[in-house]
């Protein structure tokens, strides 16, 4: 398969851009699904009198798993403090900020920026997701195929209202915990702008290519989030994006050498903290585990 695809898929699942419009507009509900258990992985960072638990998340999930029990949900109740990438992003707020982002006014329209072969293929992936074949002409190649991945995860019963971060964040409000986030929505969306207009487009070619190919990926994904299988997570996660260095270091390494900054000032803190970012983050080369090695703290697998 084309490998720069899995980069499109761990960022838009892994990322909290999630708010497209064409994802808002188009995708229907997600299917119900039959009950099935999962039990994702997490870990745990502690000294005297502070501890912080690392869950990797699912931002869009299909309905029907049961998850937030058992060990996870003794972590979260345990904890004082729900620490998020972004917190609950306002779609009126957000929106806006894409479209300001997102739409290029000086340049060429988008599909002029494609090869012949990725106009074809992005011309019948549109038509497939039943969107309007012009409907990002004036946009970024990075929002275009956000928008477009998104849209194919709900049509594929990946949905929010089933994801991680909803379920966390109406636990934490409905038990009055604390809040946090470590970038917010508006960073985010701001590193996939500041990135070269050649990995926007690759991005994009990679995407629209890929369509056929992505159930099967995602289920995969799926399984093994569920069973806790950080290492071929990690695999099929960042795989492609270590075979590009540019893409790996932005959407990857940097933020994570950024959040184990953050879970280092934290300890400093006593308390219980639950911090929840894309699983993504935490498997494989350059994970967070990684850099909180680098610092001296010990990020150890909690079995349950």
């Amino acid at each position: 398969m084309n490998r720069i695809y899995r980069a499109v898929a761990a960022t838009a699942l892994s990322l909290g851009l999630l708010f497209g419009p064409a994802a808002a507009a188009q995708a229907p509900s997600a299917p119900a699904a039959a009950p099935r258990r999962a039990n994702p992985a997490l870990w745990v960072v502690k000294d005297r009198d502070t501890t912080i638990y690392l869950f990797g998340t699912f931002h869009l999930l299909p309905s029907g798993y049961s998850w937030f029990d058992g060990g996870v949900k003794k972590a979260f109740d345990s904890s004082s403090e729900l620490v998020t990438e972004a917190i609950d992003p306002d779609a009126k707020t957000l929106q806006p900020l894409m479209m300001r982002l997102a739409i290029n006014r000086d340049g060429p329209p988008l599909t002029q920026k494609l090869s012949p072969k990725a106009q074809a293929d992005y011309r019948k992936a549109m038509a497939e997701l039943e969107l309007p074949v012009d409907m990002f002409e004036p946009f970024d190649p990075w929002a275009a195929a956000l928008n477009i991945q998104v849209t194919l995860f709900q049509k594929m019963g990946f949905g929010p209202d089933s994801g991680a971060e909803t379920i966390l964040n109406d636990a934490a409000k409905a038990g009055g915990k604390t809040r946090k986030e470590l970038e917010g929505a508006e960073l985010q969306i701001r590193i996939f702008d500041a990135m070269p207009e050649r990995t926007q487009i690759a991005l994009l070619e990679s995407t629209v290519q890929s369509i056929p190919e992505q159930r099967a990926v995602l289920d995969r994904m799926l399984a093994s989030w569920a069973r806790g299988d950080a290492k071929t997570l990690s695999s099929l996660m960042n795989e492609s994006l270590e075979e590009t260095p540019e893409l790996y270091k932005i959407m990857v390494t940097d933020r994570n050498a950024r959040w184990a900054q953050w879970i280092e000032r934290r300890m400093q803190q006593p308390g219980t903290v639950f911090v929840a970012v894309g699983a993504a983050h935490l498997a494989g080369t350059g994970s967070v585990q990684d850099y909180l090695k680098a610092r001296k703290l010990r990020a150890k697998r909690v079995k349950y």
